[in-house]
């Protein structure tokens, strides 16, 4: 047992957590991918590119951002969140700007594309694992919280990128979106982000503490990466969520060029952009919500399959296609509950980083394929209305795999977001008992009450 541990100062309270991650994330990959629809024409009039290279960029961020959170998976579980947050976001800072001098070469406009997602990657899983340490609980609607700051920077993002790309042109808003989000991300994660009971040497986690005369066990209950994926619930949760994120993404990063060839000028389809990440916001707030109350499995289904009406709808006037997205933007805001929740409930705490990272890189490889499959069709087709039938096909295969998950293995502890807040040390001895009693355990409401 290590007891040469430094002990953090800790937030007023652990929704600053949540705040804090929230405003990082909002400023890191999600600001490259709220924007780039808005970029598509500019850079296809100045380079020569086509649309299926302008949004392939995207595909070719996610398979970084893919190598990325599974490299950042290893660490994250022995490694102090700010340790690894600060340097990701600086460098995937610097990756955003350095698209702006690019020349116009396809083979070499992908190069910074790929290493903001790989380094973006590497901002993802770390804040994801210091939120849901604090909650249990509340725990979807923190996650809710975060995704829908994210959701609210997706809505605002695209208002300030198309203002500069008027003012300045879009070489210049790269740059300034990246020195946003450098300045942004950092001061945040440096006043806010820790994990519950997080304590470390050197950066490095360690997994006991001495504190005030006892010593307290900081492990967690779940199970190993290899038990995780020897689960039917593993990949059911990256196969299930990675296919709706395919239809979802591929339909966000093709947004407007879709609507302006279906009649609509520049500022509804870039409005769209706007009504996609409000309706994102409403989903991940009210999704956390109900996550919490309702079981995954029933909310998980029915939020997937929102999108298929919205399909239906996706044209002109601009009034039926605002509904549509609207129904679009919800599932995808949901579906950020999803993930993180599904992941700690059907697989425990233990290895979270290192489940998470895996799951959330075949989530994020998977949404390559969106962009590309509706870039691909546009220029075969002329049109992108052959690939619709193909996404709803998809989405319903998504939902059957989240209904059939079955119940909780880890269901939340009564009262245990009230001892966190109070005492995380104490929080911790709760959650080392549950470890040593296996799956299962986890709902015993009297482990709170004895110790709180």
């Amino acid at each position: 047992m290590s007891t040469d541990t430094r002990r953090a100062s800790r937030p007023r309270s652990p929704w600053w957590v949540v705040v804090g991650g929230g405003v990082a994330a909002a400023v890191g990959p999600q600001l490259y991918l709220a924007t780039i629809g808005l970029f598509v024409l500019p850079i296809t009039e100045e380079t020569g590119f086509s649309r299926t290279t302008v949004t392939g960029s995207y595909s070719v961020a996610a398979v970084g951002m893919a190598i990325g959170m599974v490299i950042v998976a290893q660490l994250v579980d022995r490694f102090a969140a700010r340790y690894i947050l600060v340097p990701s976001f600086v460098l995937f800072a610097a990756s955003l700007a350095a698209i702006a001098l690019v020349p116009p070469v396809a083979a070499v406009y992908f190069i910074p594309c790929f290493f903001v997602g790989f380094f973006g990657g590497g901002t993802v899983v770390p804040a994801t694992r210091a939120v849901v340490s604090w909650f249990d609980n509340n725990r979807a609607l923190a996650v809710g919280l975060v995704t829908g700051i994210i959701g609210l920077g997706a809505a605002l993002a695209p208002v300030l990128a198309v203002t500069l790309i008027d003012g300045v042109g879009w070489r210049a808003t790269y740059a300034i979106l990246a020195l946003i989000s450098v300045a942004v991300s950092v001061t945040v994660v440096t006043l806010f982000v820790r994990a519950r009971a997080e304590r470390h040497v050197r950066g490095r986690l360690v997994r006991a503490t001495h504190v005030e005369g006892r010593d307290v066990s900081l492990e967690l209950p779940g199970l190993t990466f290899r038990a995780a994926v020897r689960t039917r619930q593993f990949w059911s949760i990256a196969l299930g969520l990675g296919l709706a994120g395919i239809v979802v993404i591929g339909l966000q990063v093709h947004l407007v060029p879709m609507m302006t060839d279906r009649g609509l000028n520049d500022g509804q389809a870039a409005t769209l952009l706007i009504i996609f990440g409000l309706s994102s916001l409403i989903g991940r707030v009210a999704g956390g919500l109900i996550i919490d109350r309702v079981h995954g499995s029933i909310v998980g289904p029915i939020v997937i399959l929102a999108p298929i009406a919205g399909l239906f709808f996706l044209d002109q006037p601009f009034s039926s296609a605002a509904i549509a997205v609207a129904f679009i933007g919800l599932a995808f805001g949901v579906e950020g509950d999803l993930l993180a929740l599904l992941i700690t409930r059907y697989l425990g705490l233990r290895n979270f980083g290192r489940i998470l990272g895996p799951v959330q890189a075949a989530f994020v490889l998977s949404t390559a394929f969106g962009p590309l499959l509706l870039g691909l069709g546009f220029d075969t087709f002329g049109s992108y209305d052959p690939v619709i039938p193909v996404l709803m096909g998809i989405l319903v295969i998504s939902a059957i795999l989240i209904a059939t998950l079955g119940p909780y293995n880890y269901p939340a502890v009564r009262g245990f977001d009230r001892l966190a807040a109070r005492d995380e040390l104490a929080a911790s001895a709760v959650l080392s008992d549950l470890a040593d009693s296996g799956p299962g355990a986890s709902g015993r409401p009297e482990s709170v009450e004895r110790i709180g």
